[in-house]
């Protein structure tokens, strides 16, 4: 069977015993722009069907080879889209009703016939052939869109199947990871155990103290697992130094001499190398690098001053000293308020208090860092500059403008001592 073209809804076959009859309709039909094939013969007509595609079949009801019925029931199995249309002069009513319910004909129309009725019937019976195409049309399109999408939902599930074993493939990896990463700590603080006791509880001490400080939302999450890790393996390049040498350094530094004290101060290079076999993301060498260098720009090995410190290396530079004071609480906390602008960042410091809470603060008054002031807020201690001018009095309510003044002022001249605020 021939595919359909364009002119196919307008091509009509006529089926009719007399030729007189043909060449009527022939000539009405054709003025009206359709594209007609007429004969006499219902074997014919039937071979004409099985060559090319026909949007309107008409046939007589009254002929020799068989009845325009039984002839447009043939039609329907061969070209099920066509329109079928009767013509007859001497037929029930009641067939031609079950023809039309049955879908054996479209429509039939009575002899002698009215060329108004047979248009109008011939572009019904046209129109119909269009739309039956195109509902076939659109029902194969859609057939062959939902195989598609269910294809491609079997392709999509074979996916998600294949991706959540990745998943867990991933996790049980990253597991892994995890668990190697942290017996790699672990053999770290045996390492520093075995080679001086006092110094592993210093490195315990100190990953304590930072823990504490990573409470705070002040980190970011690169800045937050460099901080954890350097903590561990800050003073692992010590294993390096001679053990008397370093116990000379504890107890009695100020005989060293500089080439002794060279050595020491070389550890944080060497804690740099060993940790990248531990771990190997940039900031956290930084950070273990410059655990030592000072916020005035005073410190080793690279003399790092301000910002160009990491921010987790001013974080943990704190707990360091703290803990590497070997003093009091009290004591420490003093020496700590003491450094706060010279060898330590005074907003680090304001962290470390904030968070370790190791000074008690009356009920109502609460520390806070500088980026953490709020309009609103209401000083519980003046705030004074490096060289002792008062910037802010206590009791002063802080508006948005004094503490954008204030931000400004503590990046030129870095505010040392605690902010306190009434809670």
């Amino acid at each position: 069977m021939c595919p359909p073209d364009s002119k196919t809804s307008s091509t009509i076959l006529i089926v009719d015993d007399e030729p007189s009859v043909l060449v009527g309709l022939r000539s009405v039909l054709e003025r009206q722009q359709f594209h007609v094939v007429a004969t006499t013969s219902t074997e014919r007509a039937l071979r004409e069907l099985t060559q090319r595609m026909f949007g309107v079949v008409i046939s007589d009801q009254n002929m020799p080879e068989m009845t325009g019925l039984e002839f447009l029931k043939e039609v329907r199995e061969i070209q099920p889209d066509a329109s079928r249309v009767l013509i007859t002069a001497a037929i029930d009513l009641p067939t031609l009703v079950d023809a039309i319910n049955e879908g054996e004909i479209y429509r039939f129309i009575a002899k002698p016939w009215l060329r108004e009725e047979l248009l109008a019937t011939l572009g019904n019976a046209k129109s119909r052939h269009e739309l039956v195409v195109q509902n076939r049309q659109l029902l194969e399109q859609t057939t062959k869109l939902n195989q598609q999408i269910s294809e491609a939902n079997i392709v999509l599930a074979a996916q998600v199947v294949q991706l959540e074993s990745h998943r867990e493939q991933l996790a049980s990896k990253n597991k892994e990871l995890k668990q190697r990463y942290d017996l790699s700590l672990e053999l770290s603080s045996r390492i520093l155990a075995t080679y001086d006791s006092m110094l592993a509880g210093q490195t315990k001490a100190i990953a304590a103290l930072t823990e504490q400080m990573l409470t705070s939302l002040h980190f970011t999450p690169e800045e937050r697992e460099s901080l954890q890790t350097s903590a561990w393996l800050c003073d692992l390049g010590l294993i390096g130094v001679p053990r008397d040498l370093y116990r000379s350094f504890i107890d009695h530094p100020e005989q060293l001499s500089e080439r002794d004290l060279a050595s020491i101060h070389s550890h944080p290079t060497y804690s740099q190398t060993l940790t990248a076999h531990v771990d190997g993301r940039p900031l956290v060498g930084q950070t273990v690098r410059s655990h030592h260098e000072k916020f005035d720009g005073s410190g080793y090995p690279d003399g790092l001053a301000g910002s160009q410190i990491p921010w987790a290396a001013r974080c943990l530079a704190v707990a360091v000293l703290f803990v590497e004071s070997r003093l009091s609480t009290d004591q420490a906390l003093a020496l700590i308020d003491k450094e706060s602008g010279h060898a330590l960042d005074p907003e680090a410091v304001r962290l470390f208090r904030q968070t370790t809470n190791l000074r008690a603060l009356p009920r109502s008054v609460s520390e806070v860092m500088v980026n953490d002031l709020q309009p609103g807020m209401v000083l519980a201690n003046g705030i004074y500059s490096p060289h002792g001018l008062l910037l802010v009095g206590q009791g002063q309510s802080l508006s948005s403008a004094t503490i954008t003044k204030l931000r400004s002022h503590n990046l030129t001249a870095p505010i040392q001592h605690q902010l306190l605020v009434y809670s």
